[in-house]
């Protein structure tokens, strides 16, 4: 055995911890409020974000109807084996602003959710690259069903992945016929 080399040590543990505020709507206050009054809502501290918000680490940007733009600062925590950012954490984030981006059109009662999703990554995206921007855009909201795309951009603009989704348009739980 005298031939084979000690195991060298291993590397330091990262570590995350994380906190997110419940819900703290009814399902019948929820279902009250418009998708954009909900996620204005969000972005002024009124009511608290899902909490895939806190798990992925985003912040609502901007909210207009039909476009919202989610802020993420990419971490150490999304990184794949290759040391870049593990690509559904980016589709993540792209279902989240293409999603709310539809949501901000609905009506009170309404809701929505991804039926389907096609994403294209332009470049690798690291720590390194500091904040990226997701925006995303209503293209058709109909009774039932709604299609968006969305663009991951870097701080220097550059196109670093797009998306498009069809979304799934139905009745809230708490809201009249959900």
């Amino acid at each position: 055995m005298d031939h084979i080399a000690a195991a060298p040590p291993p590397p330091p543990l990262g570590t995350r911890s994380y906190s997110w505020r419940r819900a703290t709507l009814t399902p019948e206050q929820r279902a009250a409020l418009s998708g954009l009054d909900y996620l204005r809502g969000v972005q002024e501290g009124r009511y608290a974000p899902g909490p895939i918000a806190a798990t992925i680490g985003w912040s609502l940007a901007r909210v207009e109807p039909g476009a919202v733009d989610l802020l993420h600062r990419p971490g150490e925590y999304l990184d794949n084996n290759s040391g870049v950012v593990q690509g559904g954490a980016l589709a993540a984030l792209l279902d989240g602003a293409m999603a709310m981006a539809t949501m901000s059109r609905l009506p009170p009662g309404q809701a929505s959710t991804t039926l389907e999703m096609k994403v294209n990554f332009v470049r690798a995206v690291s720590v390194r690259d500091g904040d990226i921007l997701a925006e995303g855009r209503v293209l058709h909201l109909g009774r039932r069903v709604a299609t968006a795309e969305g663009r991951l951009r870097g701080r220097d603009g550059a196109l670093l992945a797009h998306a498009t989704t069809t979304c799934l348009v139905f009745a809230m739980r708490g809201a009249e016929g959900g």
